[in-house]
């Protein structure tokens, strides 16, 4: 992951090192929840610790379901999500009185990957994907999956089933159903390693894993809705032609936790750096406008999901008109 000079985020962030303000202020913000969402989140504290040497900000690991079930009990102050929060999730927020705000801090394209060394499965599509990874397949080999393929054994690497990343590619090709696969846990790097050794090998990640590691890996072209084999890339991702495994991210911040100043600095300050930390750890940061909905929500404090009413109804239309709304 790379770091920008810190001054250059603070730059950003309005140059707040130098305030009485930030020699002040103490306390810890509790972070805890995706692995996807895990880089941009470390390199948002690590430029906060450096504007408020006196604010802690752990943050662990534990993926989006992980992250959830501590937020929806008061266990953390903020939640790293690979995807929206469930209704169910948000109605056990409410049973226990955790209200939130809900934060869109980048784009990300989950990432299907190869061995370098495999030449025959560099393009794909989404059916090919399911004889692969649905729990039911039948498939041993490359060849069972395409005919044109070598007769060589498949070894599949999935995320833990609390990960966010396991949900989305759940959603898209098992139409929620389960998958199989060598469970790697919350450790995106074991996918990494395992993909990377193994000539049959294939798994997924998110996008910034794959830039951090793509001499080693190899990313398939998946077919679109188009009809176009697409390579997951910044450019495809926040045009959306890499579909349908774009996505976007999130930080959920528990509103109680707002209250405390080093919560709502930290807030503040996260959607400030966003776009840097999005670029900066290899995702694509959001348009402008949305970032400035995302401050005018946290501001005025807009509890709720975007994308469902309070009662778990989902509400349709672009994010413009969800935000509109």
């Amino acid at each position: 992951m790379k770091l920008v000079p810190a001054l250059s985020a603070l730059a950003l962030a309005g140059g707040i090192l130098a305030t009485p303000v930030a020699a002040q202020l103490s306390g810890e913000v509790r972070v805890a929840g995706s692995s996807t969402v895990f880089p941009i989140s470390t390199f948002v504290a690590e430029q906060f610790k450096a504007a408020y040497p006196g604010v802690e900000v752990p943050i662990a690991k534990i993926g989006t379901g992980g992250g959830f079930k501590e937020f929806s009990v008061g266990n953390t102050d903020a939640s790293n999500a690979s995807r929206q929060i469930k209704a169910k999730e948000a109605k056990k927020a409410k049973e226990n009185g955790i209200k939130f705000v809900e934060s869109l801090v980048a784009y990300d394209g989950l990432s299907i990957v190869i061995n370098t060394e495999n030449t025959w499965a560099t393009k794909m599509t989404v059916e090919d994907l399911q004889k692969i990874f649905l729990a039911d397949a039948t498939a041993k080999s490359w060849k069972d999956v395409n005919p044109e393929f070598p007769d060589v054994p498949l070894k599949i690497y999935v995320p833990a089933e609390t990960s966010g990343t396991y949900d989305y590619f759940s959603e898209v090709v098992a139409d929620k159903g389960s998958l199989r696969g060598t469970s790697v846990g919350e450790n995106d790097n074991l996918t990494v390693t395992g993909v990377a050794d193994n000539k049959v090998a294939i798994g997924f990640l998110g996008y910034a894993y794959y830039v951090e590691n793509k001499d080693s890996l190899t990313a398939v072209a998946i077919k679109n809705k188009a009809g176009d084999h697409v390579q997951p890339s910044s450019e495809a991702i926040e045009t959306g032609s890499y579909n349908p495994f774009s996505r976007p991210l999130f930080v959920y911040w528990n509103v109680d936790s707002l209250d405390r100043t080093e919560v709502n600095t930290f807030a503040e300050f996260f959607l400030d750096v966003a776009p840097t930390a999005a670029e900066e750890t290899g995702y694509v940061r959001l348009p402008s406008w949305v970032y400035d909905a995302m401050t005018k929500r946290l501001n005025d404090r807009i509890t709720g999901s975007i994308y469902y009413t309070d009662s778990g109804e989902a509400k349709h239309g672009t994010l413009k008109e969800l935000l509109d709304h």
